[in-house]
């Protein structure tokens, strides 16, 4: 680790507050096409939402995908899905639709895809989900994010001024729809992983903003006579170093979730990558420069006696 960190910038010169017109319509865009998939394409709710059969089965010898699926699919019980996990061939997710005719028709697929499997496969897991648990978890999901970015949003008023609280909110909330934007565009499997990812990078993006925010109030209380939006730019090139040693570190832990995670946490492993670019991009583009709009007063900030302005 060493080695890289003396080849990471220890100074920087950003011009955050000049360039904020450009990232704001950048941001407009990215939540415009996220709302307008999510709207038009929706998502690809897993068994968790949607309801069905999900099961996990390990054979002794490699598994032929595509004779499975034509044994499976033969059964007439709608488009299964079939994918393997891990790396070694022999372990398969079977993912089958939901059935109409309540929980006898379930249990009836339930046991063609057992009778089918026979026994060359030995059955590892096995969940049946039914039409009003999945309605009631796609409820309880997006209570649990909309409570979550309501209370983040009063410990951050609590702990700095409403002025911050808001930015907070505005880019965690670009944080939220662009990425369940990228699970609808490109119809990523959304299941109870993916609320935890997206809860997951609501923390990760309050916890930068929090520490960028932390900085430009401990400089209004020094700085009395600087210009708000130099010391915006200031507050922020202060705090890059450990923003981007902070990004680097979560980011090799995500990329080691994604290739040994194997394909139940694939999903959110990739919500995760991209949380981590939307959440720090947001977090200095987004939550900072709409800081000159919400009238910050300097004399909210106490009074301490001025400090020597920086030398440029």
């Amino acid at each position: 680790m060493q080695p890289i960190l003396r080849y990471m910038p220890h100074e920087f010169s950003w011009d955050v507050v000049g360039t904020r017109v450009l990232w704001y319509l950048l941001t407009a865009v990215l939540i415009v096409v996220s709302i307008a998939s999510i709207s038009t394409r929706g998502f690809n709710f897993g068994i968790d939402f949607a309801g069905g059969i999900l099961m996990e089965a390990r054979s002794e010898q490699t598994v032929d995908l595509g004779k499975l699926r034509g044994e499976l699919n033969a059964l007439g019980l709608g488009e299964i899905g079939i994918t393997t996990i891990g790396d070694t061939g022999h372990d398969v997710s079977i993912r089958v639709p939901l059935q109409t005719g309540g929980d006898p028709a379930q249990n009836a697929a339930l046991k063609k895809v057992q009778g089918t499997l026979g026994t060359d496969y030995q059955v590892r897991r096995t969940e049946l989900v039914g039409p009003k648990v999945g309605a009631e978890l796609i409820i309880s999901g997006a209570l649990a994010v909309a409570l979550a970015v309501m209370v983040i949003a009063i410990y951050v008023w609590f702990r700095f001024e409403w002025q911050f609280a808001l930015g907070a909110c505005l880019a965690l909330c670009s944080d939220v729809i662009t990425t369940l934007g990228v699970f609808s565009l490109f119809q990523l499997n959304f299941d109870l992983t993916a609320v935890a990812a997206v809860m997951t990078i609501a923390g990760y993006s309050v916890n930068d903003s929090i520490v960028v925010y932390d900085r430009v109030r401990e400089m209004l209380r020094k700085y009395k006579k600087m210009p708000l939006p130099e010391l915006l730019n200031l507050a922020v090139n202060r705090v890059m170093p450990r923003t981007l040693l902070t990004v680097f570190t979560v980011f090799l832990t995500v990329m080691a979730l994604l290739i040994f995670g194997g394909e139940t946490l694939r999903n959110f492993s990739i919500a995760m990558l991209w949380g981590l670019f939307v959440g720090t991009f947001s977090s200095i583009r987004v939550g900072m420069p709409v800081l000159l709009y919400l009238d910050l007063r300097r004399e909210d900030f106490g009074n301490e006696p001025a400090a020597k302005q920086p030398a440029e």
